[in-house]
């Protein structure tokens, strides 16, 4: 099954994208459940990303295309079929063929200052380019999602806070509702505050530019001489800087939090910004808690495979734990409450 369809996506490709690929090899990174990803390589020995994508939106390949156009830096751009797409409909999932950039991620390092202050540098390029009228129809406002992720957490709070003996995840459940106890302060606060402060959000919405979404060091590649890719754009949204910004500021990943000198670095190459921390603590919040109930809904599958599953669990267990992102957006926002200047508060 795995080769038959190995065969097809390189007949595919030959066919639409005009590639005669040589040798496709799996490549494991990155958390998207309904994609696969291969290493592939051309008669020619060039390189290439080939993806079969089974959910979300083209809006990715629509935006990196369009800011590969627009001259911005660390931007592998997709090739275009014969007849100009960007992509092609495959067994009802979209193929598309990127420019292999590198195989090292960032997270496995190493990450010099130099490709620290180019992080910077391809973020606030991304954020300055024009929002055209496709962009608009095609991606969703930063943060939107937020009426549904409170209620993804407080059902799941709701099931871990009296497991059930019978429940198929078995030992797991009670484990993490272990996990959710321990955390329920901190996690019922986020759940309130994301609520309150969301009209604040529409009041002052801040300016909506071009955003990533997801920059984690886990989405970027680095290249020789301080050279860095950013990929993986199926995330992608129209939010204020904040929504990107808050990787750089402290970062999300328990167990590669950014340093004082990464982060001055980073805004180095930014360039000249104001942060706001209501912003960022509300965008920090609401990814929270996004990661915190969906981790743990895929470490409860009772279908998922044990690996997946533990994987999963831990990852919950980071971001409850003291570098976690529910801990980091718990401390920001009790640093908002302490500031003289709240959303949209007279200084």
């Amino acid at each position: 099954m795995i080769e038959d369809v190995r065969r097809q996506v390189v007949d595919r490709v030959r066919a639409d994208f005009g590639l005669s690929l040589s040798r496709m090899d799996d490549v494991a990174h990155g958390a998207d459940q309904h994609a696969r990803l291969w290493l592939a390589q051309a008669a020619d020995g060039a390189r290439y990303a080939v993806k079969l994508s089974g959910g979300g939106t083209p809006a990715g390949l629509v935006v990196t295309a369009y800011l590969a156009g627009q001259g911005v830096p660390g931007i592998a751009a997709p090739l275009r079929t014969h007849d100009g797409r960007l992509f092609v409909e495959h067994d009802g999932q979209r193929l598309s063929v990127v420019p292999w950039a590198s195989g090292l991620r960032a997270l496995d390092g190493p990450m010099t200052e130099a490709h620290w202050r180019a992080y910077g540098e391809v973020l606030a390029a991304v954020h300055a380019v024009p929002v055209i009228d496709e962009l608009r129809r095609l991606l969703p406002p930063g943060g939107a999602a937020y009426p549904s992720i409170v209620a993804a957490t407080r059902a799941m709070a709701e099931r871990l806070r009296d497991p059930d003996p019978s429940d198929l995840a078995g030992s797991l459940v009670a484990e993490l509702a272990g996990v959710w106890s321990a955390a329920a302060d901190r996690v019922s606060t986020l759940s309130r505050e994301i609520e309150r402060l969301a009209a604040d959000q529409r009041d002052r919405p801040g300016p909506g530019v071009v955003c990533h979404g997801d920059p984690h060091l886990g989405n970027l590649l680095l290249g020789a001489d301080g050279q860095v890719w950013l990929i993986d754009w199926d995330d992608a949204v129209l939010a204020p800087p904040e929504c990107d910004l808050m990787f750089v500021v402290g970062g999300v990943l328990a167990f590669a939090p950014v340093t004082a000198e990464q982060q001055k670095a980073a805004l180095a190459g930014y360039g000249p910004v104001d942060i706001d921390p209501a912003r960022r603590a509300w965008f920090l919040a609401v990814r929270a808690l996004d990661d915190l109930s969906d981790w743990t809904d895929q470490a409860l599958n009772a279908d998922a495979g044990a690996a997946d599953r533990d994987r999963a669990a831990r990852i919950v267990r980071g971001l409850v734990s003291p570098v976690g992102l529910v801990t980091l957006a718990d401390a920001a926002l009790r640093e908002l409450s302490r500031r003289p200047r709240w959303f949209g508060a007279p200084t």
